[in-house]
């Protein structure tokens, strides 16, 4: 992924043959999904703190664990490797310190049940819109 900047674009999930989509499948499954860029330090460190909810998604880069203190809502947890495919999805509820994962390079956060409704499950590979 090239070098990102702390903004606003959109998510797509693209289905794989992990994910049971068929390998003809070209395009996301769902509507593109609205997300929020954070790559700088202070953006990363602010995360969903002090927010009541999310419409969309976060994306931390770079990014390879998070934790849940402070926050007021659960959020459920992605894990990226560096070519944006899923590692692991996990759904953490406040007062929570994740473990790391090693391959991870980004973390993409969404309110709890959010990603199994865009069908992001380990194995799919997600895309950001330019």
């Amino acid at each position: 992924m090239a070098q990102r900047q702390d903004g606003s674009t959109q998510l797509n999930v693209i289905p794989g043959p992990l994910s049971g989509g068929a390998a003809s499948d070209s395009g996301p499954w769902h509507a593109p999904v609205p997300l929020e860029i954070a790559a700088s330090y202070r953006a990363r460190t602010r995360g969903l703190l002090g927010r009541d909810g999310i419409e969309g998604a976060l994306l931390l880069t770079p990014a390879g664990s998070v934790h849940t203190f402070r926050m007021r809502f659960a959020i459920d947890v992605a894990y990226l490797d560096r070519h944006m495919t899923v590692l692991a999805v996990r759904t953490m509820p406040p007062g929570r310190l994740g473990l790391p994962r090693i391959r991870a390079r980004h973390v993409l956060e969404a309110t709890a049940g959010a990603m199994a409704r865009w069908g992001l499950r380990p194995g799919v590979r997600v895309e950001i819109s330019p």
